[in-house]
């Protein structure tokens, strides 16, 4: 059964392979412009920073080096029901360096489409047993991040050799650079 969590709320991953859903429905737009919202994952190190480049898993860079993290590919819509974009993670062959699995969502060209966070609704961070499909946990965003145009959903980390899921759901104004300018 899955355990739905709160802001703030840590649980424990206890299975090795896994796939993060991301799901998200955007209001209709009075810019005139699709939403067109960006699942990443950055593999941090104990030092709060990308292990290299290669450790920014996103559209452009589907696959981590050792293959443990994989963006299954770019949802340029987001319509639908379920999870809009996926990512398969392999605790096995994670880095042994690797301690954080940091969890954003990005709006592609927000500042020029003029959208924000505040137009998206229904969003929502999942974690299902790749092997069994078993929803292992879920976080569903409840603020109103009107200004927002990047969202922190959840993080991923290592505490004492066991990996847990917390519950982050932080907005920030920007977009992917301004994460890679604090991840780098």
């Amino acid at each position: 059964m899955a355990i739905n969590l709160q802001k703030g709320q840590r649980e424990a991953i206890d299975a090795p392979k896994f796939t993060i859903g991301l799901g998200w429905d955007a209001n209709n737009s009075a810019t005139g412009s699709a939403f067109d919202l960006d699942a990443s994952v950055f593999i941090l190190g104990d030092n709060k920073k990308i292990l290299s480049d290669e450790h920014f898993v996103f559209y452009n860079n589907v696959k981590s080096p050792n293959g443990a993290v994989e963006h299954t590919g770019d949802n340029l819509t987001g319509d639908g029901a379920g999870d809009d974009e996926q990512i398969k993670v392999d605790l096995t062959k994670i880095d042994g360096n690797a301690i954080e699995l940091c969890i954003v969502v990005t709006i592609h060209e927000a500042e020029n489409r003029r959208q924000n966070f505040g137009q998206v609704r229904n969003s929502f961070v999942r974690i299902f047993n790749a092997d069994t499909n078993e929803v292992l946990l879920k976080y569903e965003l409840e603020e109103d991040f009107s200004i927002e145009t990047a969202v922190e959903f959840g993080r991923i980390y290592k505490r004492e050799g066991k990996w847990k899921f917390e519950a982050v759901g932080a907005g920030m104004k920007g977009g992917l650079q301004d994460y890679l300018n604090k991840y780098n």
